[in-house]
């Protein structure tokens, strides 16, 4: 058991580190909605912030949407840590186990953005990803030497916004009937969104192996 825990404890460390050390390469080196394209013209790096959850959906305007959401993440990553022990000690395959791991590291990525970044990074209230109608919460903002109240998210621990920064950029063919022309999967992700959703489909479709079921007069 203390190997196989020792393995996805890695594993997740190896992946909390990329995805932040990515995050924070594009926070710092990239400007607002700024889009560089890699491998060809079908992958781009597009930095954006989202406020609510994966792939840039949200939850809503109110204090409370916002905390909800992160609270809801401490106790999910809370659960998902004690689920590996107990999975582990019961001797659970090691595959299942990374599987599990890939969406812990993934829940904790996201997490560690809204409970740290707004003391790391200045906050600017003209950025599009800060500004959140209904909020209540209202800040100047100054634009091509014109200054004017925004509403903006409320921010500090647990509010922080989320990076984002990968995209496929690629269409559907014109000819296909009502998706044509437009992107497949517009979404913009981030390593974290990446883990979650690669440990879920993992699970779905592995689950019969992580799974079995029990045979006749098995207990």
């Amino acid at each position: 058991m203390k190997k196989k825990l020792t393995i996805v404890g890695i594993i997740i460390l190896a992946l909390l580190i990329i995805d932040q050390v990515v995050k924070i390469y594009i926070k710092t080196s990239f400007s607002s909605d700024e889009v560089k394209f890699v491998f060809g013209e079908w992958f781009a790096l597009h930095y954006i912030e989202n406020q609510g959850m994966a792939f840039g959906t949200t939850f809503g305007s109110e204090m409370w949407h916002k905390l909800a959401l992160s609270l809801f993440r401490v106790v999910a990553i809370i659960g998902l840590a004690y689920y590996i022990f107990t999975e582990a000690k019961k001797g659970a395959k090691m595959e299942f186990l990374v599987a599990v791991g890939f969406v812990f590291a993934g829940a904790t990525g996201n997490l560690l953005d809204s409970m740290f970044y707004d003391f790391f990074f200045p906050f600017n209230p003209c950025e599009g990803f800060n500004q959140l109608q209904g909020s209540g919460v209202k800040m100047n903002c100054t634009d091509y030497g014109f200054t004017y109240p925004v509403e903006v998210r409320h921010k500090g621990f647990l509010f922080g916004n989320v990076v984002d920064m990968f995209q496929f950029n690629v269409y559907w063919p014109k000819w296909v009937p009502y998706l044509g022309g437009n992107q497949i999967f517009p979404a913009i992700w981030n390593v974290a969104d990446a883990c979650i959703t690669l440990g879920i489909f993992t699970i779905i479709f592995r689950q019969k192996a992580y799974f079995p079921k029990k045979k006749e007069g098995e207990v």
